[in-house]
């Protein structure tokens, strides 16, 4: 473990639902017996759903496992409640794991909160000395580097003034300049610069950089701004209810965290909307995909290839392929429409391939919905079969001048020109 700062090892937190204790020894008590009995509580509420009733579990981690390296920034990101600070919190020995073990090499900084072991009463002053103590910095060490500390934090007006009434730009400030000149080996922070003026958090990233690249010292970042995710970071982890689901890349990281990456299910497995059962769907579309990328991001002016798989249950030989274009809102940008795309036998699979420009788009991200159908002698169109929001990509480099170029509207869209059929 000698190149490592960090090894977590299938690392898992779990927590218990619910009230824990009913205030008193006797209602615990009471409560232990009616639950080992498999009776009512009788210290719930009436009406109450006590989930500690069922001994019901929650895992804010499940089987985590990855390693840093000395030196690295990395980003860990995820939805609220993904797991992300309860991770931070094991790391920095504020919990134990449930399961797993956790090495660390080296002091860690821990910034978890704003202002976290700040006392309002006391100066700024008072709390640089504390603060710096909690964290394992000698009262010599801490004379050495106050004032870099205050000229960091910019406080230097205020240094003397009890820490109550700061704000929490203030609190942050001064809570980070004490953590950032630590001579610790590993930082951790937690969305601790979310309050901090723009001009500042610039410094403070500036920092982390300079004692990573300069100093060896190895960075978690934990925040929602993937802006300062991508700049700061050689590295992110992607947490999604409790498990990692990526680790590498900071772009393919945000993308996946942003949804915007390719997504795609059988369209069987989608969520059926009440009015499905009106679509015979005797011809099925089965999944949907761009066959050429991975990442589903695309230039202006490139054209974008697709595929979809049809089942059909009956011989059929008049239908075509709608695609309707929605914008990153999901609102209906445009429909472009295939000329007929072949007989299909009863008990045929097969592949529909074809092909779109992107020359009527605007820059942007975009959702695709299908339709499989077939029009009458009168022009009137019926639905086989359809898969809502199918596939998504995104548009990037358009030129300034305007890009719609569809021949008519209609409905509120724009009818773009047809989709090529490749045989």
């Amino acid at each position: 473990m000698n190149d490592l700062a960090i090894k977590i090892e299938h690392v898992s937190k779990q927590y218990r639902l619910g009230a824990i204790g009913g205030g008193t020894l006797r209602g615990d008590i009471q409560s232990y017996i009616a639950r080992k009995k498999g009776k009512e509580d009788p210290n719930s509420k009436v009406g109450s759903d006590a989930a500690y009733h069922k001994n019901e579990k929650f895992l804010a981690l499940d089987d985590v496992s990855f390693e840093v390296k000395k030196g690295e920034i990395v980003g860990i990101i995820g939805h609220n409640g993904a797991g992300k600070s309860t991770l931070l919190k094991l790391l920095s020995r504020v919990t134990a794991p449930t399961e797993g073990k956790i090495g660390i090499n080296g002091r860690i900084a821990s910034m978890l909160e704003v202002g976290t072991g700040f006392h309002p009463e006391l100066t700024g002053r008072e709390n640089v000395y504390m603060n710096g103590a909690i964290l394992g910095m000698t009262k010599a060490e801490i004379d050495r580097k106050f004032d870099a500390i205050v000229q960091f934090a910019e406080m230097e007006k205020f240094i003397d003034t009890p820490v109550k009434r700061y704000s929490s730009g203030m609190y942050v400030k001064l809570a980070f300049a004490v953590a950032a000149h630590l001579d610790s080996e590993i930082m951790v922070m937690d969305e601790v610069l979310a309050v901090g003026d723009m001009k500042f958090q610039d410094k403070c990233l500036g920092k982390m950089s300079d004692v990573s690249n300069q100093e060896g010292r190895t960075v978690l970042y934990v925040s929602h701004n993937m802006s300062t995710i991508k700049r700061l970071c050689n590295r992110c982890i992607v947490l999604d209810h409790g498990k990692v689901i990526f680790d590498g890349d900071v772009n393919e990281a945000v993308e996946i965290y942003s949804n915007a990456k390719k997504t795609w299910k059988p369209f069987h497995e989608f969520k059926k909307a009440d009015y499905w059962d009106y679509y015979p769907r005797n011809v099925r579309m089965l999944n949907a995909s761009f066959p050429d990328t991975q990442d589903c991001v695309f230039n202006w002016g490139d054209k974008i290839r697709c595929e979809i798989q049809c089942e059909s249950d009956v011989d059929i030989d008049n239908l075509r392929l709608r695609v309707e274009f929605l914008n990153a809102s999901e609102s209906l940008t445009g429909v472009a429409c295939s000329d007929y795309i072949g007989s299909f036998t009863k008990g045929e699979t097969r592949n529909i391939s074809f092909s779109f420009g992107t020359d009527m788009l605007s820059a942007g991200k975009y959702k695709l919905t299908f339709a499989l159908y077939y029009a009458n002698e009168l022009g009137l169109s019926t639905t086989v079969d359809l898969g809502r929001k199918a596939l998504r990509f995104q548009l990037n480099d358009v030129p300034c001048e305007e890009r719609i170029v569809g021949d008519f509207r209609m409905g509120g869209f724009t009818r773009y020109p047809n989709i090529e059929l490749l045989r």
